[in-house]
């Protein structure tokens, strides 16, 4: 087994060469990543006066930078004056909420209830869903967050033909059927964070990770149910260095040789903010597995431990059978109202491919290019976000399908796979205590067809593919969906994002097979910060 050791110095070189020591941080309170959440958060993050690290998600809720912007958040229509228990539980604090010279302690019951109606499949929807969440920190330095919740739903037409296709409900769990259209399942999340010293922030348990600055990540988004972690983060300045190590599934509703086993992931990212303005990232991936196709268990990998990021390509002289992914990120802040971010993910590089125009199906890739800001117009609160998102047909995708990059059986990346190109645009907007937000996605892609591989299922083996060469983005199936989607919400306790919430769904999916199309309106009590993914193009043809 090759030793790579090595690489140890030449990062640690890099990232003292590039320190400054006053920008370490501290840190070690969880909070919970959402897109809707998190954008409240512009004027800090893209501020060219700061050098914020932006693109690893979750961020840290006592980052000095951000602090005084999310205790504001957090304890808005706080007025000062006494009020009743009953009032202060329901509008400003935790159930519990213990606050002692050295530790803080918290719990919440969360409702997530609504009601609507799907106009278009005739059919009243519904979510029935009760979380519990505890958290809290002891001193400074450490600080933990458990939340579950048991919940069933009825759920649009669309919804029950991907989760009745892939067997897990959207970035949740398994779903069990007990209906037409309705299912159960349970969520749970826990995270432990420790911070021994200012440079070093450790976290376990289970959870997402996001990387990017975008609404959507071609290399490591929020998408996939939460899996057990360990993960390790050090800031020296200007530099943020990440490496994590995951246990995964391959469940046998996605598996191409029908049976449930485990994987492991291991990712490294390293963040550069050169100036306030400009940044760079490097990504790298590894999904590996214990028993192949064959049941032979195979031992695990100890190079893997080493925290070293481009592990993989080194270790790829050795013929060893794990799937890597190399990325880039990039994002420039050419105002305090504009930032220009990207990135760039590589699944396999053959020279003689990549710089023709061949199509050859080796010729792996995917890339995103948007621009996002604060303050739209001037109006205070108003953010917005438009990026087009791309990936080549079989990109993701391995010679065995657990090897893929997936976890529970849906994209660690972007949830549409790969074989696609998607436009989408965001607006949010908050006004004292009601949150506005909106929706506008168009994507076309290739769905497989005659039973042959077009490349856009990551499940399916590249080895597959309808052909070596001519191969192009949205072939197959040509397929096209506009989607929009709004919301407006009252947030009655900013602790745990409770609030009523009225949200509204049109999406029209089309190709010369099918046509599927879905009008909903619903009403709720919503709670947590979690994010739930609507706007899926399918999985496959139904």
């Amino acid at each position: 087994m090759k030793h790579i050791c090595p690489p140890y110095k030449i990062v640690f070189a890099i990232m003292l060469s590039f320190a400054l020591a006053s920008g370490a941080f501290a840190q070690s309170v969880y909070q919970p990543y959402s897109y809707q959440f998190y954008q409240k958060l512009n004027t800090d993050l893209y501020s060219t006066n700061t050098r914020e690290h932006t693109s690893i998600k979750p961020l840290f809720a006592d980052d000095s930078l951000l602090k005084h912007h999310y205790d504001s958040l957090m304890n808005y229509g706080a007025d000062g004056k006494q009020h009743g228990l009953l009032y202060r539980k329901l509008f400003n604090e935790h159930l519990i909420d213990y606050r002692g010279t050295g530790s803080t302690f918290y719990a919440d019951l969360l409702p997530d209830f609504d009601i609507g109606r799907d106009f278009s499949g005739k059919l009243t929807i519904s979510t029935t869903s009760l979380g519990l969440q505890v958290g809290g920190t002891f001193g400074s330095k450490f600080s933990y967050n458990i939340t579950g919740y048991e919940s069933s739903a009825v759920v649009p037409d669309y919804l029950a033909t991907y989760i009745n296709q892939v067997g897990i409900i959207p970035g949740q769990a398994y779903a069990k059927v007990y209906k037409t259209n309705g299912y159960d399942w349970s969520y749970l999340t826990a995270v432990v964070s420790y911070t021994p010293v200012k440079y070093l922030n450790i976290e376990a348990g289970r959870d997402k990770t996001f990387i990017g600055d975008g609404y959507r990540s071609t290399l490591l988004s929020d998408y996939a149910s939460p899996y057990p972690f360990l993960k390790l983060t050090g800031t020296l300045g200007n530099v943020r260095y990440m490496v994590m190590w995951t246990d995964m599934n391959d469940p046998s509703s996605t598996s191409s040789y029908g049976t449930g086993r485990q994987k492991f992931g291991v990712f490294h990212y390293l963040d550069w903010n050169v100036s306030n303005r400009l940044s760079f990232g490097f990504f790298d991936s590894v999904i590996g597995y214990y028993t192949d196709d064959n049941g032979t268990k195979r031992p695990f990998d100890f190079n893997y431990i080493n925290p070293i990021i481009f592990l993989k390509p080194v270790n790829n002289s050795s013929n060893d059978p794990d799937k890597s992914l190399l990325g880039v990120t990039g994002k420039y802040k050419i105002t305090n109202g504009i930032t220009v971010y990207g990135q760039f993910a590589l699944n396999e590089f053959v020279s003689k491919d990549f710089f023709s125009s061949d199509g050859a199906s080796d010729n792996k890739y995917a890339w995103q290019l948007g621009f996002r800001g604060p303050d739209l117009f001037g109006v205070k609160g108003l953010n917005y976000l438009v990026e087009t998102n791309n990936a080549k047909p079989y990109t993701y995708s391995a010679r065995s399908s657990i090897e893929n990059y997936a976890d529970n059986g849906e994209p660690l990346a972007h949830p549409w796979g790969a074989n696609f190109r998607e436009v989408v645009g965001l607006l949010n907007y908050t006004y004292k205590k009601f949150d506005f937000s909106g929706e506008a996605d168009y994507g076309r892609y290739g769905l497989d067809m005659n039973g042959l591989n077009y490349g856009k299922d990551i499940f399916q083996l590249y080895t597959t593919a309808v052909q070596q060469d001519g191969n192009f983005t949205g072939q197959g199936l040509a397929t096209h969906m506009y989607y929009l989607e709004g919301k407006v919400a009252y947030v009655l306790n900013p602790k745990y994002n409770l609030r009523i919430e009225l949200g509204g769904i049109f999406r029209q999916e089309h190709n010369s097979q099918f046509e599927d199309r879905t009008s909903m309106l619903t009403i709720g009590l919503r709670s947590s910060f979690r994010d739930i993914y609507n706007d899926l193009a399918s999985y496959k043809t139904h």
